[in-house]
């Protein structure tokens, strides 16, 4: 992105949860629940830099193409990326290539529902070396048990560090907790070492900490694991020394152990108090749970970031950002608790830096990805064509930003099933998407001929 001709490095979080494994009616791995864990975490700590940073949450995408998009958008970042994969992992019949099942997928439909490993490969590999981690948390099915093992580990690109786990067919599932032994440990090791550890070093000690099943993978084997028991041992000193330097259970591992009636008061506590006078702004930023986790900061210096967020910041510090704590409620279906919440950061960022604003234009993509989340489909597709005309206003047509707004509410509208709601939206998504020269056309001559299509249904359809 570019800010007055200057191009501004920024960092990028992509977060997939794919298919949930099952077996025997016993979930071996929740991606929804790894997902919810990891948005209690700043940022900057997940990263491991201070850089102003993109955050994606992908959760039961069924479209590998659309997967695919968010993909490259992220790869297209210029700072540090972190791609983080949790669900199932199945090969396809014909191909015996390896793929992450996403919601729906089956073993012969895996080369067209699924997300290939290999496409990870093709689209991070030109990133420069040190700016790229993968991070898995998987469970493999019988089809591509046989083939990891026969890998020894996962095939990545020179430039991209891959860590993760992958535990075998046979695994039974992580107990009581609904967040994955992996993931569960990463987030207690990045909340216990004040000086965050290299990548290499977190997962050494994840590994050593996190109770995994018997023949699970641990991609890569670091020296730190190799060598007997050291992180192990560094573990169980660190797990002693903090019981000995606080309560029996923290605000985190509560959160971890999905303690309903803790979340439940932590949004109460949370939600912004109702105003006296429509011209109070929301508060909610002080009280938001994220707040009491108290992650350390990253402790490598990170170039000096611009004076204002930029497009997809939100206007609060890392440790009281809304927007995982929006994403939770949205993840437990609180949909109209979601919507409020972020409704009311629209208003308070419209005021703070006007209505044309990219932090502005921020809230309401996010507020359309609720309601499309929600299936109010009429509402997501005004608000990203609304998204997309500022962002065209303010942007390049061949920006990224401006064409994933403007797939987004073209995709919305081909899902609104009420004809006359279908026509009213229509005109405006095809001006959108004429003005966009770059994008592929067969978005704009598709949504013509449905449009042409819907003029033709009776009024009363």
């Amino acid at each position: 992105m570019q800010i007055n001709g200057v191009e501004q490095q920024r960092g990028h979080v992509l977060l997939i949860a794919g298919d949930a494994a099952v077996r025997r009616r016993t979930v071996q791995i929740e991606p929804s629940a790894n997902l919810a864990a990891l948005s209690i975490v700043p940022v900057p700590v997940l990263l491991g830099s201070d850089v102003p940073s993109d955050t994606t949450y992908l959760d039961g995408v069924r479209d590998q193409n659309a997967l695919l998009t968010r993909l490259r958008t992220a790869a297209a970042t210029p700072g540090p990326l972190l791609v983080y994969l949790s669900g199932r992992l199945t090969v396809d019949r014909r191909g015996h290539q390896l793929y992450l099942a996403l919601a729906g997928t089956t073993t012969s439909t895996a080369r067209y529902t699924a997300l290939p490993w290999e496409w990870l490969g093709t689209e991070l590999r030109h990133r420069p070396r040190g700016l790229t981690t993968v991070l898995l948390d998987a469970a493999a099915d019988k089809r591509s048990w046989p083939l990891l093992q026969e890998y020894g580990s996962l095939p990545a690109p020179n430039s991209v560090e891959v860590y993760g786990t992958v535990v075998p067919p046979e695994f039974t599932g992580p107990g009581n907790s609904h967040v994955s032994t992996y993931t569960r440990a990463w987030i207690e090791q990045l909340r216990r070492n004040p000086q965050r550890p290299t990548n290499a070093r977190l997962h050494a000690l994840t590994v050593g900490a996190a109770a995994l099943p018997p023949g699970a993978l641990t991609v890569p084997t670091a020296p730190e694991i190799a060598a007997p028991g050291i992180a192990t041992r560094y573990a169980a000193q660190q797990a002693a020394q903090e019981r000995d330097a606080r309560p029996p259970q923290t605000s985190v591992q509560r959160i971890l152990d999905g303690d309903m009636d803790f979340i439940r008061e932590l949004r109460e506590r949370a939600a912004p108090a109702r105003p006296p006078a429509p011209q109070q702004q929301p508060t909610a930023p002080a009280a938001l749970p994220v707040e009491s986790l108290q992650f350390p900061p990253p402790t490598a210096p990170a170039p000096q970031a611009p004076p204002q967020p930029v497009v997809q910041q939100a206007p609060a510090p890392a440790q009281q950002d809304p927007r995982p704590y929006i994403y939770a409620l949205a993840q437990q279906r609180k949909f109209t608790e979601a919507a409020h919440l972020a409704q009311a950061w629209e208003t308070h960022t419209l005021q703070t830096y006007g209505i044309d604003s990219p932090q502005a234009t921020q809230w309401v993509e996010i507020r359309a990805d609720l309601a499309k989340q929600q299936g109010n489909f009429l509402l997501a597709t005004q608000l990203w064509i609304s998204a997309g005309r500022t962002r065209l206003a303010h942007q390049s047509p061949d920006a990224p930003e401006v064409l994933n707004t403007a797939k987004s509410a073209h995709y919305c509208w081909t899902q609104i099933s009420e004809p006359r709601q279908a026509r009213e939206c229509g005109p405006e998504l095809i001006r959108l998407l004429r003005a966009l020269p770059s994008l592929d056309r067969r978005h704009l001559s598709v949504a013509q001929q449905r449009l042409e299509f819907l003029h033709n249904v009776p009024s009363g359809s």
